[in-house]
């Protein structure tokens, strides 16, 4: 889906004002309401926009403990792990990845001794071979996307 100047326009209000109503997004963009709403369809439709809820901080919520955990598993149990981490909630996030361990999980605690219990919880996960964890000392880059959109957006 090519993303063209009007929709990284209306993607960077989105980061920058999220709290806009659509009928301002459509006046600072010049554009009519109908041609916005549009545009915002598509790109959810598209999987472009893929969220629109608030962004939480697991820290704020007790949870100040950051850590990576990669988690080797049995040849042939991929799908078997990946739908058992569903239902741990202190994974935040996590991936089929290359490299050392077939996936990566973002998981937040409440201290070191919480996250000691997540870990062993997930090494009996049947189909674990084995995990291996590094935790977060201080976050440097928040998650972000805007400049994505703006490199986007200077390419076209």
């Amino acid at each position: 889906m090519a993303v063209d100047a009007l929709d990284t326009r209306i993607l960077t209000l989105l980061l920058e004002q999220p709290r806009t109503s659509v009928r301002e997004y459509a006046r600072l963009l010049g554009v009519a309401r109908g041609t916005l709403q549009a545009r915002l369809d598509r790109m959810e439709r598209d999987e472009v926009i893929t969220g629109t809820g608030p962004s939480l901080s697991p820290a704020a919520l007790g949870h100040p403990v950051l850590a990576f955990v990669h988690i080797e598993v049995t040849q042939g149990h991929l799908d078997e792990v990946g739908d058992a981490l569903a239902a741990v909630p202190e994974i935040i996030e996590a991936f089929s990845i290359t490299g050392g361990g077939d996936l990566l999980t973002r998981v937040a605690a409440r201290d070191n001794g919480h996250l000691e219990d997540v870990i062993q919880q997930l090494i009996n996960l049947p189909g674990v071979v084995r995990t291996r964890t590094e935790v977060a000392l201080r976050e440097r880059v928040a998650h972000r996307v805007l400049p994505l959109v703006a490199s986007v957006a200077a390419r076209r």
